[in-house]
């Protein structure tokens, strides 16, 4: 009995340990959970959302592995990204927080913005106006901003928010995003810390593609706000049930 006791417990372990490290090889080689703890990207993701970010769509980085360890350089079965990805990286101020934004800017673009419109190498991108957003900032106050639908160059279509008409980013120089980097920008224009911002004044500044994470794919939950996880018993009532399965573009 005592060593059938203890077969059953090794097997345990053996099992316990198995699913630990195909969890570990699929997070580090497929997909990545991820949750949006800012309103940088609203109306685009929610404070609550959470998402898939697969970690193939660009090749592999240092920073594909957990803890980022400094085993290699650049990206290995890399493939570029496309303008208008929504991509999480991690931030070149410190190389390890993530931070999730929209690609705007590809390598030798010229960007800029004047008034408010998004120019990519001296042309105005389409913006069309929408319905108000109904906001919601962190302290629960509700108001009603302008949002408009944004179309690239490249055809990708997507909203934006301007919560303020002349906002510290609204006029910008001419960004020339250099060899090996990306441009990146939140929805939300008025409220995202973004490539707009050096990181000398607490911004992004030019992202390596080597901080490349993945790309935001899916949500697979999304809770509001007003839930606290130790009232489980409203977690029920508090399921964005619309937003569950949304594809990102």
């Amino acid at each position: 009995m005592a060593s059938k006791s203890k077969g059953g417990i090794g097997e345990t372990i053996k099992t316990v340990v198995y699913a630990v490290l195909i969890a570990l090889v699929i997070r580090t080689v497929a997909f990545e959970p991820f949750n949006i703890p800012s309103r940088s990207m609203v109306p685009t993701l929610l404070v609550g959302d959470f998402l898939f970010v697969s970690k193939y769509s660009y090749g592999y980085s240092r920073h594909s592995l957990p803890f980022s360890p400094d085993l290699f350089s650049g990206r290995i079965f890399g493939s570029e990204p496309e303008r208008g990805d929504v991509i999480v990286f991690k931030t070149p101020r410190d190389n390890d927080t993530d931070y999730i934004k929209r690609l705007i800017g590809l390598p030798g673009d010229r960007i800029q913005m004047r008034q408010g419109v998004l120019h990519i190498n001296d042309s105005p991108v389409k913006r069309q106006r929408v319905e108000d957003f109904a906001y919601h900032d962190e302290y629960g106050r509700t108001s009603f901003v302008s949002q408009f639908e944004e179309t690239l160059p490249n055809g990708r279509t997507y909203r934006t928010l301007d919560l303020r008409p002349t906002g510290r980013d609204d006029n910008t120089q001419v960004y020339t995003v250099p060899p090996g980097h990306l441009f990146m920008m939140g929805d939300n224009r008025d409220n995202s810390s973004d490539s707009r911002v050096p990181i000398s004044a607490g911004g992004v500044g030019f992202v390596p593609m080597e901080n490349l994470v993945g790309r935001a794919e899916i949500l697979f939950f999304s809770i509001d706000t007003d839930f606290h996880w130790y009232e489980v018993w409203k977690l029920i009532g508090n399921i964005r049930y619309g937003r569950l399965g949304d594809s990102l573009e």
